[in-house]
């Protein structure tokens, strides 16, 4: 029997988690938190922090793992190629191309290079002088540490550049020109590096203008700005000698122009996986871990659906206690994951959230009313003992 080592026990691994029980292998989980999903209801648990790259080394020796499988944050996939530095594993990039592509400034310089479309960046002293910048901590997640600042002004930006440092495991950012297009996601999967699955995913962040907690399946994507993408994604896959699996990355639309923002090879969280799965029928973590089990590339099934399927994420632009969720109009509701309990303290948004939903509509206007209430925060209220928020959810 194979033994498998999943990093990560998030409960946005859970689906690759029991994909991976399917196949018959002995599967084990690794995590620093004993109260994640998976920590506290896969049987073969490991408590311990996988950004200690050594100490991850040393258990799949001990445990004479055959593969290992990063889970749904970057830090679980670093440390799987750090252990591939090691000693192979199958499906798993170089540790210098796995930096390349998840470190953003190490991904924007090597864009510029390859003339693939990014932001523009700017030296922290040289920046917000004549334009609207954007500042990010260079390896953090989910907007953590990231502001905008408008031209000019100087101490503004001497202020974000401190702050997104204190985000980041390196204390590094990056200013890049503040772009106002609309964000989607693209998850391609790439065999002899070349794209043969990818979805398109517009996405919207509503409680945290930096998080996404809304998207769906974007099925009238214009074809041809997804085969410009296709291209520049596969001149970085030739370039970095990228691995069979998932590429994902996030993009900014502007008119007939598009920038990539993030690029990563693990699997999305928030269960985005789920999302594609519902929407198109498409088996995305079986896709995603397959190429680490040593299998080939999964098969475009001969259809896909095109179900009208709404994923958000529960969560609030500031701090309340939590009692209930009343919701404003009737929901067909796929599935409710939930992340918090009655009477836990959330946090504002990327810190806490409260559950993630999945909503089917029966056809494409009803989708774009329940859609628009999601982005004016018209469809829930949050309510606690003390206070109810109020602000449009």
């Amino acid at each position: 029997m194979k033994k498998v080592l999943l990093v990560d026990t998030n409960v946005s691994a859970a689906p690759i988690y029991r994909y991976l029980q399917s196949t018959g292998a002995e599967v084990h989980v690794v995590g620093g938190n004993p109260d994640d999903y998976l920590a506290r209801t896969a049987p073969r648990y490991v408590n311990l922090d996988y950004s200690d790259f050594d100490a991850l080394a040393d258990l799949a020796r001990e445990l004479d793992i055959d593969h290992l499988v990063p889970g749904c944050n970057d830090r679980a996939y670093q440390a799987c190629a750090a252990v591939n530095a090691r000693r192979p594993c199958l499906g798993i990039d170089t540790l210098e191309a796995t930096e390349a592509i998840i470190n953003k400034a190490q991904f924007r310089r090597l864009a510029a290079e390859l003339g693939i479309p990014v932001p523009r960046v700017f030296p922290p002293e040289e920046a917000a002088i004549e334009e609207t910048v954007i500042i990010k901590p260079v390896d953090a997640f989910s907007g953590r540490g990231t502001s905008v600042v408008e031209a000019g002004d100087r101490a503004g930006l001497d202020a974000a550049v401190a702050r997104a440092r204190s985000f980041s495991r390196t204390h590094a950012c990056i200013v890049e020109a503040f772009l106002p297009g609309r964000l989607y996601s693209h998850s391609a999967f790439v065999s002899n590096q070349r794209v043969v699955a990818d979805f398109v995913v517009e996405e919207h962040g509503t409680a945290n203008r930096f998080v996404v907690d809304t998207s769906r399946v974007d099925y009238a994507f214009s074809p041809v700005m997804l085969a410009a993408i296709r291209v520049e994604l596969t001149k970085l896959a030739h370039r970095l000698g990228l691995q069979d699996g998932l590429l994902h990355t996030q993009f900014l639309v502007e008119g007939d122009r598009f920038w990539f923002v993030e690029v990563t090879r693990r699997c999305p969280g928030d269960l985005y996986s789920q999302l594609i799965e519902l929407s198109t029928g498409f088996p995305y973590c079986e896709a995603y871990a397959r190429p680490f089990l040593g299998e080939p590339m999964t098969a475009l099934p001969a259809e896909l659906w095109r179900k009208r399927v709404t994923r958000h994420t529960v969560s609030l632009p500031q701090g309340q206690s939590l009692e209930s969720i009343e919701f404003s109009v009737p929901l067909r509701i796929l599935r409710w994951v939930p992340l918090a309990a009655a009477g836990d303290t959330i946090q504002p948004s990327p810190f806490s959230r409260i559950g993630l939903l999945f909503a089917e509509s029966p056809t494409q206007g009803d989708q774009d009313l329940l859609f628009e209430k999601m982005l004016r925060r018209e469809l829930y209220a949050v309510r606690s003992l003390r206070e109810t928020f109020h602000e449009p959810v």
